[in-house]
């Protein structure tokens, strides 16, 4: 028997494909981990036992950094929220949603913006950068952007998120072209066809892997992944060296008197797009309780 350490790059009929030095074994699962009530995901870094003869094993997995139940990924480093400058025009609170979402849960978010051959976006990614977040303009005619966003995917598991109609299969075209994927669906070689259950598979891509994470948008970070309410300010990087300085320690930063973010975004340090944003997620899941929550 031999152990070795690799990654889940895909689940399907209830075997897990591990990679391991550009191999990849078919494994089966052992019991101990249903009897356990934890699933191993995509992304999860796992030892498996690999006989003379029979199955391979999975034999314990390695601690995660992050996981997202759906998709049901593990271990992502970068998030890339793809959203175009028109048709559709951008939409500053679903870029936010999905920022928060990566923040909370340690993944670094990147926006890029789509569709700039079409009409700048100057001022959103200064909005962005403003906020210690990275930004960055892409056309899919001059291929403007495509060279940084490769640089930050090197060595990284990535996903890409994106709400219909952004330009997310034409960017991933661009970066990934063996993938073969078609706008608006996946492409029937990789087994998926528009009526089939797709499931999340890691395709290995500039020294590390990128996610095929289907559908993935703003729709399921709303069912999946809320953010408690005395959280979400931890969710907002520009927010940190304001939040132990407002007058109340028990501060909201919504409408408080003495509240210091609110008087960085009127002194114009902290975009007010990015604190509206806030309020309005605030706002949402004020009330909530904690068995109202989705179990994580």
């Amino acid at each position: 028997m031999t152990k070795l350490t690799g990654i889940i790059i895909k689940i399907t009929g209830g075997f897990y494909y591990v990679e391991v030095n550009d191999t990849v074994y078919e494994c089966k699962a052992r019991g101990v981990f249903r009897k356990r009530g934890f699933t191993p995901l995509v992304g999860d870094r796992v030892v498996i036992d690999v006989p003379q003869d029979g199955y391979c094993s999975i034999n314990s997995i390695c601690e995660r950094k992050n996981s997202l139940v759906r998709p049901a990924l593990a271990n992502l480093d970068v998030l890339v929220i793809v959203s175009s400058v028109v048709e559709p025009n951008i939409n500053t609170y679903i870029i936010d949603k999905m920022i928060c979402a990566a923040v909370e849960k340690d993944i670094e978010p990147v926006v890029v913006f789509s569709k700039t051959d079409l009409q700048s976006c100057q001022d959103y990614i200064e909005i962005y950068k403003q906020s210690n977040i990275k930004a960055i303009e892409y056309s899919s005619v001059t291929m403007k952007g495509l060279e940084e966003i490769k640089s930050i995917l090197n060595g990284k598991v990535s996903a890409f998120s994106g709400n219909t109609g952004v330009g997310k299969s034409t960017l991933l075209n661009a970066l990934f072209p063996e993938l073969s994927l078609e706008t608006g669906e996946i492409s029937d070689k990789l087994g998926r066809g528009r009526h089939t259950t797709r499931t999340v598979e890691l395709f290995k891509c500039f020294g590390g892997y990128v996610a095929d994470t289907p559908g993935f948008s703003t729709v399921d970070l709303d069912r999946y992944e809320i953010i408690k309410k005395d959280d979400l300010q931890y969710c907002f990087p520009e927010f940190s060296e304001y939040i132990g300085d407002c007058q109340f320690t028990s501060c909201a930063h919504v409408c408080e008197k003495g509240c210091a973010v609110i008087k960085a975004v009127v002194d114009g340090v902290i975009p007010k797009s990015r604190h509206d944003s806030y309020v309005r997620m605030y706002n949402e899941v004020k009330d909530l309780k904690d068995w109202q929550l989705p179990k994580k």
